[in-house]
């Protein structure tokens, strides 16, 4: 019985050392030589479009002609700020306004006709209520959009339902905030309305990001092998350059969702890793022993483990058609 028992023992205490072994990330050799980085080309300056003409500047108004009551102050203060359309503005049929924070640009419409009033490239309209106008029930108020990119412009529509009609509108982007002042004609009005805006510091443009450099073939280390699941995202190779891994998917990956990675730590333990998506290349920051591919939870979710592999198996195991050849 005792020999039945220890038996028994043995046979579970042996499975569970399998099993750990099973589990424990296989451990790798630092390569003897590291490539240096590649050189990295040079950010692109955002070349957002600007407006054809430059009109004069606009003074800034400090409250008007003085008054003696709080009306007249108000009313010398509105009149002061209001700024209407100067010859010098005009390009073609496009009045394009010197922007200035607190300005009550003036909008001359007519019924019938549509009066566009486009925003700078680039801008967006903030989420909750960016369009506000004092009459909306005698004024028709839309917006669109055209263009695409940093050419993409945001388009606001305006169209009175009868003459001698204004009110004002409040338009609010993540860049500003536009005081319009809406004034309606029988026949008189203003095609389309723009602004000119100071220029931006060289300190505050934004720049492109360069597109990262996925290595040549000559370059990439084919010592990865996958097992696990096989959806529809498995990752058709799998490289490093020295420096960081590369995991490619299908080109169809643009029409699902790519699954996070996590990279095993020497007990098993995912951990999140810096990466980052070029097309359908997953690049990761570092080199790892084994990683995790996981997309969806529970009974359901998907898992598709990288393991580096000996030089021996890495070229058995290279795709012959499948290179992970991704414009760099």
């Amino acid at each position: 019985m005792k020999s039945l028992t220890y038996a028994i023992f043995a046979t579970a205490f042996a499975i569970t050392l399998a099993g750990c072994a099973t589990n424990r990330t296989p451990q790798f050799s630092y390569d003897a030589s590291v490539p240096p980085l590649p050189t990295v080309q040079a950010a692109a300056t955002d070349n957002t479009p600007r407006p054809l003409l430059v009109p004069p500047a606009w003074t800034v108004a400090r409250g008007g002609t003085a008054a003696g009551t709080p009306t007249g102050r108000v009313e010398n203060a509105n009149a002061a700020a209001r700024v209407e359309p100067r010859r010098e503005g005009y390009y073609n049929a496009i009045q394009i306004y010197p922007w200035s924070e607190g300005a009550l640009y003036q909008v001359y419409a007519a019924v019938g006709q549509i009066t566009t009033i486009a925003l700078e490239p680039g801008e967006s309209l903030t989420d909750a209520g960016p369009i506000a106008a004092g009459d909306t029930t005698r004024w028709i108020i839309g917006d669109t959009e055209s263009g695409s990119g940093a050419n993409r412009r945001v388009q606001i529509l305006v169209k009175p339902t009868r003459p001698d009609i204004s009110t004002n509108l409040v338009v609010t982007t993540d860049r500003r905030t536009y005081m319009i002042e809406l004034r309606a004609r029988e026949s008189l009005y203003m095609p389309a309305v723009a602004w000119a805006y100071p220029a931006t510091p060289a300190s505050q443009r934004q720049t492109v990001p360069a597109a990262p450099i996925i290595p040549a073939e000559a370059a990439r280390n084919y010592r990865y092998g996958l097992t696990g699941d096989s959806p529809p995202w498995r990752p058709v190779s799998v490289f490093d350059d020295g420096r960081r891994v590369y995991v490619v998917f299908p080109a169809g990956i643009v029409q699902g969702e790519m699954p996070p990675i996590f990279v095993l730590g020497t007990n098993g333990e995912p951990q999140i890793v810096n990466s980052r998506v070029h097309q359908n290349v997953l690049i990761v920051d570092r080199l790892f022993g084994a990683a995790e591919l996981r997309l969806g939870s529970g009974n359901r979710q998907q898992v598709v483990r990288i393991v580096r592999i000996n030089p021996t198996q890495a070229a058995a195991a290279r795709p012959a058609n499948a290179t992970g050849d991704s414009p760099s």
